[in-house]
């Protein structure tokens, strides 16, 4: 179980940059603990015997295909070299995290509960009250 995210101060502060920070590293963990599929489709024998030793597997569309399912996608954190990463403006993780939280704030929109799930919690709330 992944508790706190966004939480600052032992709980006592929430922040929503620090929960989009949080939440990137909750679905990195996610991605670990799913672990790599070992098949025949991942071992990619027949491309490796194609490629042949010394060879560049980067270019294959099998290694594209997969890393584009296998490796983790940052979002908050910036992955890429540190000129192009500057060209871009250079935002540091707290600030694009800002951003991302302002915009999700400002544009979703929820789906309304069901009706069953809105007469449970209220029943629940009546409970305790």
């Amino acid at each position: 179980m992944i508790y706190g995210l966004g939480m600052l101060d032992l709980g006592v502060t929430f922040s929503y940059t620090q929960l989009m920070i949080d939440a990137e590293i909750a679905r990195m963990v996610k991605r670990v603990i799913q672990g790599v599929d070992v098949n025949d489709a991942t071992l990619a024998v027949d491309v490796i015997k194609a490629v042949g030793p010394g060879n560049d597997f980067l270019i294959q569309k099998h290694t594209m295909d997969f890393m584009k399912i296998e490796q983790s996608r940052a979002r908050v954190f910036d992955r890429r070299m540190r000129n192009n990463w500057e060209l871009e403006g250079s935002k540091d993780t707290a600030t694009k995290a800002s951003e991302m939280a302002k915009e999700l704030l400002n544009t979703h929109k929820p789906e309304p509960l069901e009706a069953s799930v809105k007469n449970e919690l209220r029943r629940i709330v009546e409970s305790v009250e």
